[in-house]
């Protein structure tokens, strides 16, 4: 851990972070040591989180956090460690089988809409791999439904929507496969500061009404812990620091180092 870091501490065991998240346990990351190639950049990194809790992962670029989100979908190389969902072992599916038969649901943080297919096509890719094509449309007149900016323009091309509505959309279709956890990451990134809000909405109203689990990585620090119940800074692969997204607002090292307090 850099000099700069330094201050946060060591890193919390695992009790500690158990007794952030519910008794309710959805997803557990133990001892994991992940990368790309032969690179690793998790060391022995663990997670813990509850049915229907926000998590939120800050941290310097280059601490890790995506490759947290990758681990969990399947996305990168892992050397050692497990991951568990519900307590079955989930490490070695493939990002198909965790979507399809698991409910973890990933979110990029690119603009991942395709521009000239409708709102309608998109959403119903977001489906590709379901057995039965009718819950597909199924799901999508849900959230028609849910969502009028979304049903109004259903028949145009994406690529009229605003950055917000195409954020909007991006969540929207991981919602057709109706998973469980939501992986989403960098959820602000790009945005005006109205549609950041927006976002944060609804991804509160999945938590709290839909009781979705989600994992997000947040460049907007204030924002990420504002919203979730828990928050990681992630230093160098490892956790530095756990606690309430409350707390971890009020602590006077990270509003420091990542609050621009």
């Amino acid at each position: 851990m850099s000099d700069q870091y330094s201050v946060l501490g060591k890193t919390p065991g695992i009790e500690e972070l158990k007794s952030l998240s519910s008794e309710n346990t959805h997803l557990t990351i133990n001892k994991l040591s992940a990368g790309y190639g032969k690179m690793e950049i998790l060391h022995d990194f663990d997670l813990t989180v509850g049915k229907a809790q926000s998590l939120c992962l800050i941290g310097p670029n280059g601490a890790g956090k995506s490759t947290i989100l990758h681990s969990i979908y399947g996305f990168t190389n892992i050397f050692s460690g497990k991951i568990e969902m519900d307590g079955k072992e989930i490490t070695k599916l493939t990002p198909a089988e965790k979507l399809k038969t698991v409910g973890i649901a990933y979110i990029l943080q690119d603009n991942s809409v395709f521009p000239d297919m409708t709102v309608e096509e998109n959403l119903l890719m977001g489906g590709y791999i379901k057995d039965k094509d009718e819950e597909s449309y199924q799901e999508a007149e849900k959230i028609f439904d849910k969502y009028e900016s979304l049903r109004n323009r259903r028949t145009q091309p994406a690529k009229v929507l605003s950055g917000g509505e195409r954020r909007l959309l991006e969540i929207s279709r991981a919602l057709v496969m109706k998973p469980s956890i939501l992986l989403v990451d960098e959820p602000s990134i790009g945005l005006e500061p109205k549609y950041i809000e927006m976002v944060f909405e609804i991804l509160r109203d999945l938590q709290q009404n839909e009781k979705k689990t989600i994992i997000l990585v947040e460049q907007n620090a204030k924002k990420g812990l504002e919203f979730s119940d828990i928050g990681y800074v992630l230093v160098s692969g490892q956790t530095a620091i756990a606690g309430k997204g409350n707390d971890l607002l009020n602590n006077p090292d990270v509003g420091r180092l990542f609050l621009g307090g």
